[in-house]
């Protein structure tokens, strides 16, 4: 049983795939030492894939060439290779599982595709250097999702301490097989499982005064925060080191689509949070970590609030113990904030203050 135990842990901690390009001697061996020793299960639909790169480059034919003309393509890229020896392998271990994949160019190339011309070859070349950070994995795991389908982004730092509660399910996209699993772990894994390609370095203790300044600068400084985090007194301190660095800082707090902007690479002389709290305050509350009345209201004023928030926000320690906070609006405002992110690591200098996307006024009868 101890055995097993430490086999759990070890699993659980497992984050990253492992490539094996079998044209390299070693890689071949550790391949067929792989299959041998573990079994796993085999997935190889690289034909399927091969055939996808081709037929994007006859956009005259709308990605339809003749079979000619597709068979044609596929040997080209094959170059002589063995289709079995092309591309890489990649090796889930959490699935105990192998896929065969196109090399890293081209499989860009195809799983970008769809994201032209709304994101340009020469965007997404830039997006693919940028750093994002986003700090807190209940609403961020959803935008740190989103960032990644769209690549916008070539590397993400996600950090949370925090483990999959079953009332997390209500909001987080994930399955009830992940209960107990770190909340960067299932984002991790469900990054690589989209784009293996994309860097994500995970931070399963949190951000804290000890790993804060590697959070923002090992590896590269980060070109934008996404704070998503709970602790008031986190929010605070990420944003003093984001201004201190000049980076960008979005945040979004689902209801009514509140969404803040603070662009201190424009002016770094921007008080934080919009000047929302004193200095003196910011002092007293960067050891925060509870939430009290007033400063909720200072954070987000009463009025700001949807009517049934207005409704559960005097029912905390009531009838209900949280805040509360719905799938939709996480979902929607996970969209908004890969949107907003995107233009601005493209250079958009006009996206800045505090904006709201209240779903109650639109008209929808």
């Amino acid at each position: 049983m101890a055995e097993l135990a430490n086999q759990s842990t070890i699993l659980k901690n497992l984050i990253q795939p492992v490539f094996f390009n079998l044209k390299q001697v070693d890689d071949k061996q550790a391949f067929d030492r792989l299959l041998a020793e573990k079994e796993p299960s085999l997935v190889d639909e690289i034909y399927h894939q091969l055939s996808e790169l081709v037929a994007l480059r006859f956009p005259e034919k709308m990605g339809r060439p003749s079979s000619e003309e597709l068979e044609l393509g596929i040997q080209r890229e094959l170059n002589g290779s063995q289709l079995h020896d092309y591309g890489v392998w990649v090796y889930y271990p959490w699935r105990n599982t192998v896929i065969h994949l196109l090399d890293e160019e081209a499989f860009i190339e195809v799983r970008t595709n769809r994201n032209m011309l709304k994101i340009t070859s020469d965007e997404q070349k830039v997006l693919r250097s940028k750093i994002v950070g986003i700090i807190g994995m209940s609403v961020g795991s959803g935008a740190a999702l989103a960032i990644a389908l769209e690549r916008g982004a070539g590397e993400l730092r996600i950090a949370d301490m925090d483990t999959l509660d079953l009332s997390n399910l209500n909001r987080i996209r994930s399955s009830v097989l992940n209960l107990g699993l770190p909340k960067t772990t299932i984002v991790a894994r469900e990054i690589a499982e989209i784009d293996p390609y994309i860097k994500v370095r995970v931070f399963d203790c949190g951000i804290t005064e000890d790993n804060i300044d590697q959070f923002f600068d090992d590896g590269g400084r980060i070109d934008l925060l996404v704070e998503l985090c709970d602790s008031i007194g986190m929010k605070l301190r990420s944003r003093m080191h984001a201004k201190k660095r000049g980076i960008p800082v979005v945040m979004e707090t689902s209801d009514n689509g509140v969404l803040d902007i603070e662009r201190f690479d424009l002016n770094p002389a921007l008080e934080l949070l919009h000047g929302r709290f004193t200095d003196s305050e910011v002092e007293n509350l960067l050891g925060a970590d509870s939430w009290t009345p007033d400063i909720t209201a200072k954070f987000i004023a009463v009025d700001e609030l949807s009517s049934r928030m207005k409704l559960s926000f005097t029912e905390i320690g009531k009838s209900i113990s949280r805040w509360p906070q719905l799938g939709s609006e996480v979902t929607m405002g996970a969209g908004v904030v890969a949107s907003v992110s995107r233009l601005i690591l493209l250079g958009d200098e006009k996206l800045y203050g505090r904006k709201y996307l209240d779903i109650g006024e639109f008209n929808l009868g």
